[in-house]
């Protein structure tokens, strides 16, 4: 084989599918231990002690699980169509799974860092809603295509939201690219009212504080996580558009879920916390590696929706779709002009 073409071809590809799995590894790994923190927050909100007995502490019931859910026999509905039936978890797994590539978890540390990273991440996370709409239909059942039905409506509701958060980003930045807007907030609003060392003042979150609790809310929405698991309410202790499933295809629906909160919160770190960027860039703070930062900002912002999933009492429907159309949307429109207003008028633009 000539060298150039083993250079120019074989190595990239190599290089791009060894990144590859390493994400997967390490996302499957962090998603279980989310999970087995997410309990434990619950359980202590709720004075109990939640998982505690496999494994030191229950750091394995993650694991346990998982083992459970995969040596259970999928059972599928005799008149549901069977094809789709099947793809739709793996559509739901994949898209969450595939937004990450282009996700900056520290300088330079992503499988891939395209100029439009952003839009990327965000026409994924818009195209999870058909394996819950696949999920719902392929059922043969009104109850899961109900709830499909009503989780495809709350998630496009609060895309609109999302999207127009994005915008009023992307003014600030004048980037899609995920590294750029994390440099971005190296000289941001603290900067220019005189404070001397970058730190925590220079985000997004304070510069653009509603849109920072509009995209905080919304990702809790988008992902139907409580407060506003209304899908999974519809049928209580069967999970909405997930009556029919068990075994590993339940599991697969599980983990996208997961997998895009996860990706919620990465997506938070990175438009309004600074990504991997110190809270004060003074030693020591700046001494730390960037990882370090990213994760944890992004377990912060996990730790705030396991709280607003403790404490929270869930919507109603009616309420939930009034937040997205009648609250948040005009909120939003409303910044993007503001945005859009000061800095053309500050000379900021």
């Amino acid at each position: 084989m000539d060298a150039a073409f083993f250079d120019s071809y074989i190595w990239p590809v190599l290089v791009i599918l060894f990144q590859s799995v390493l994400l997967l590894v390490v996302l499957l790994v962090f998603v279980a231990y989310i999970l087995y923190a997410d309990r434990k927050i619950f359980a202590a909100v709720q004075l109990r002690r939640g998982p505690n007995v496999v494994g030191p502490w229950g750091l394995l019931q993650s694991f346990a699980d998982l083992l459970k859910f995969v040596v259970k026999e999928p059972i599928i509905p005799s008149g549901a169509n069977k094809g789709v039936f099947l793809l739709a978890p793996l559509v739901a797994g994949v898209l969450a799974l595939s937004a990450w590539a282009v996700i900056p978890v520290a300088d330079g540390w992503s499988v891939a860092d395209p100029n439009l990273g952003l839009l990327f991440v965000f026409a994924i996370s818009s195209l999870e809603v058909y394996g819950i709409i696949m999920g719902g239909w392929a059922s043969n059942s009104k109850y899961p295509f109900l709830a499909s039905l009503r989780s495809a409506a709350q998630m496009v509701s609060y895309e609109v939201s999302i999207g127009f958060v994005i915008i009023t980003v992307l003014l600030c930045v004048g980037s899609l690219n995920l590294t750029d807007v994390v440099y971005s907030q190296q000289d941001g609003l603290g900067t220019r009212l005189g404070v001397p060392v970058n730190s925590f003042l220079d985000w997004h979150w304070l510069a653009l504080f509603p849109m920072f609790i509009i995209f905080f809310i919304s990702a809790i929405a988008e992902t139907n996580r409580p407060p506003f698991d209304l899908p999974e309410a519809e049928s209580e202790l069967v999970a909405g558009h997930m009556v029919e499933y068990s075994s590993t295809p339940f599991l697969l629906f599980f983990l996208g879920e997961f997998v895009a909160i996860t990706l919620m919160c990465a997506l938070t770190t990175l438009l309004f916390l600074g990504g991997w960027l110190p809270i004060i860039d003074i030693a020591p703070f700046n001494w730390l590696p960037g990882i370090f930062w990213f994760v944890l900002k992004g377990m912060f912002v996990f730790f705030c929706m396991a709280m607003v999933r403790s404490i929270v009492p869930r919507y109603r429907y009616d309420q939930l779709m009034r937040l997205g159309w009648k609250v948040f949307l005009p909120i939003s429109l409303f910044m993007v002009f503001i945005t859009a207003f000061v800095l053309q008028f500050m000379g900021w633009a």
